[in-house]
């Protein structure tokens, strides 16, 4: 057996390990503010109160993820990656939202516009100091 023989299956743990300290991530990066009741009318279901998760983990779309309306009840994970201020976000927290809102046309205003999500202010308080106006965020659609 030749030497390189010999050494191919060191050669391929080494790369299987290698490559398990590389992390890939489908996530996008965007910025998320916060908005207070009233949360209805909402343009997805109305009136309807059943659109809210029970957990208020919730949150409005801004045109760019709004999709003419086929983002309504599109679920994202979100965590705060960092903010204006140091110490805003709240460490390893993720939170799962549902869309129930455009953030264009929402009966409550967003702390900042022009962000990519406008959360609740449960959930924005979950991964983020609730008086910072806004946030740099990774979300994925779930």
């Amino acid at each position: 057996m030749s030497k390189s023989q010999q050494l191919f299956p060191y050669m391929a743990l080494s790369l299987f390990l290698l490559a398990g300290l590389f992390h890939s991530s489908c996530a996008d990066v965007g910025t998320a503010s916060q908005y207070s009741p009233p949360y209805i009318p909402t343009a997805c279901s109305g009136n309807d109160p059943s659109q809210f998760p029970s957990s208020n983990l919730f949150g409005v779309a801004s045109e760019g993820i709004w999709d003419n309306g086929a983002a309504c009840g599109r679920q994202y994970l979100v965590r705060c990656i960092s903010a204006a201020v140091p110490g805003t976000c709240k460490p390893d927290q993720t939170i799962q939202i549902r869309i129930v809102d455009r953030a264009q046309t929402s009966v409550s205003r967003p702390s900042r516009d022009g962000t990519t999500m406008v959360l609740s202010t449960t959930s924005f308080g979950t991964i983020a100091n609730g008086s910072a106006s806004s946030i740099n965020i990774e979300f994925q659609q779930v």
